[in-house]
């Protein structure tokens, strides 16, 4: 999730494990603790492209991670407060449920996370998208409301309990849209008498009315999206896999590492002697003049007998374009 989301939990569970012996700085600590995680992202700017991508959500979003940052960061902050008198334990306890709460709310997201590093198994719900105001601003009001109140305030405890309570109830929601929008996506398969082997359903932008997916059959990958207020059958854009013509390039250990970063989600495309590698999972972003592009796409270029992957960089979007896009779509089709 995005990093104020991220904050505002970390803050919530650092409330609701000391914040009435310490008062608000509970919320702080808990708000620290909450960003530690995300700091992997720093480690792509001393390695390539795909070690980059590896990385992210690997290591410091695991259970393992919290286990032994928790104990550190607990003597560390029990040293700077002193006068607390707290012992490291109390911070510790803080410190380890706001950190492992961070990838258990990522754990919802398209991106996943690696919750149980070092074993290879991904975590990925697909069921929010990372900025989703529906989970974040209720939940930012209870946080704020409750620096107002005072450290002993059965009123502050009240509205923390809220929030966390409001919040992960909308993240069981989330769950139940993602069943019922892939329960529609999957009769109107039926219904066009399309075969396929599996669908793959995400929300789409800011909210959980809006689906996207991506069906995944012997030639093309289907993609197409259903709100909730469709009213007309689906229609499926093809795009061809065309495995035949990238033979030569998915042998390459960096071709391959993609693979298994797209979880097998991928458009491998010529384009004017340049090849790309396409994550299909996130998306396509739409243009004005009604074409469209892949969010997550790596130039593919042979260097030293192997390949190197780089991101290509995001066009310039046109964000009031995209928003009423979005909003004409989430009515109906």
């Amino acid at each position: 999730m995005d990093s104020l989301t991220q904050v505002v939990l970390g803050a919530a569970v650092g409330e609701a494990v000391l914040g009435k012996k310490i008062g608000n700085k509970a919320l702080l600590y808990g708000a620290i603790g909450g960003t530690i995680p995300d700091l992997d992202v720093f480690l792509g700017l001393f390695t390539d492209t795909i070690t980059a991508i590896e990385l992210h959500r690997g290591f410091s979003h695991s259970i393992l991670f919290s286990v032994i940052m928790a104990p550190l960061l607990g003597w560390l902050v029990n040293k700077i407060e002193r006068s607390k008198n707290l012992g490291w334990q109390p911070w510790a306890k803080l410190f380890f449920w706001s950190l492992i709460t961070h990838p258990m709310l990522d754990a919802f997201t398209t991106w996943g996370t690696q919750l149980f590093w070092p074993f290879n198994i991904k975590m990925a719900f697909n069921s929010i998208f990372v900025i989703d105001p529906l989970y974040t601003l209720p939940f930012l009001f209870c946080c704020i409301t409750v620096l107002f109140c005072k450290r002993t305030s059965k009123l502050r405890r009240r509205f923390n309990t809220f929030g966390l309570i409001i919040s992960t109830s909308y993240l069981f929601c989330t769950l139940i849209l993602k069943s019922l929008a892939y329960k529609k996506i999957e009769s109107e398969l039926k219904n066009q008498g399309i075969e396929y082997t599996t669908i793959s359903t995400r929300p789409s932008p800011l909210n959980t009315i809006l689906w996207n997916a991506n069906i995944d059959t012997k030639e093309n990958y289907l993609i197409t999206d259903y709100s909730f207020f469709d009213t007309q059958p689906l229609k499926f854009k093809k795009y061809p896999k065309h495995r035949e013509k990238s033979e030569a390039l998915i042998k390459y250990l960096n071709v391959q590492r993609l693979i298994n970063i797209s979880e097998g989600w991928y458009i491998i495309e010529q384009k004017e002697d340049q090849w790309y590698f396409n994550d299909l999972r996130f998306g396509l972003i739409p243009r004005e003049d009604g074409s469209s592009f892949f969010t997550f796409s790596y130039y593919l270029k042979e260097k030293e007998g192997g390949i190197q992957a780089t991101e290509v960089p995001k066009t310039k979007r046109e964000a009031k374009f995209l928003m009423q896009r979005l909003w004409h779509r989430i009515k109906g089709n």
